[in-house]
């Protein structure tokens, strides 16, 4: 009997264990760049990153952050790339109560507050970047190699005093996706 107890307390612990790796990891993706007469621009947007535990993490208010992290590097056949650009933009929602509305900050805007009523509405811009200006055309050079490298992560919860140790598994919804390159000749 107490074998059995024991096959079935492992086949439980593996079962629980195995969960995330069915988990859906988010990506980027829809990559577009675009290039003018002055400047490298870039659009792409990030798909399974929202979580059932983060949403209902984000209406009882709180305060969640995307962070990406885009870089330009010169490609370097015989040396380290060169980097040219580095840009971390933020997208934070927080979820008034009172007033029933999402309030989203985008750093990459000028008018960087919005708020919006509707949750779908606002996980979608939460979750895009579109036309981000990266480099001007100017600091690069016609026939040479470049490439733009893409991350984005959810930031970790900042808990106030020693809340995280009674609260630790708020961190089982923290992402990252990987790093997604984009290589081009400058013309």
């Amino acid at each position: 009997m107490k074998y059995v107890k024991l096959c079935v307390l492992i086949i439980l612990l593996f079962a629980c264990l195995s969960v995330p790796c069915y988990a859906k990891k988010a990506f980027i993706k829809d990559i577009n760049t675009k290039i003018d007469k002055n400047a490298l621009f870039i659009s792409f947007k990030v798909t399974d990153c929202f979580t059932k535990k983060m949403i209902q993490a984000i209406n009882n208010g709180v305060n969640t952050r995307f962070v990406f992290i885009i870089r330009v590097y010169e490609v370097k056949r015989c040396w380290k790339d060169k980097k040219l650009a580095d840009l971390k933009v933020v997208h934070s929602i927080h979820y008034n109560s009172i007033k029933k509305v999402y309030n989203l900050n985008l750093s990459e805007r000028k008018s960087k507050k919005l708020v919006l009523r509707n949750l779908e509405e606002a996980k979608k811009i939460l979750s895009c970047i579109t036309d981000l200006k990266l480099i001007e055309t100017k600091r690069l050079k016609k026939g040479k190699e470049y490439q733009i490298r893409i991350k984005a992560e959810l930031d970790k919860i900042r808990l106030p005093f020693h809340l995280h140790y009674v609260l630790f598994f708020l961190s089982l919804w923290n992402f990252e996706t990987d790093w997604y390159k984009i290589n081009f000749k400058y013309k």
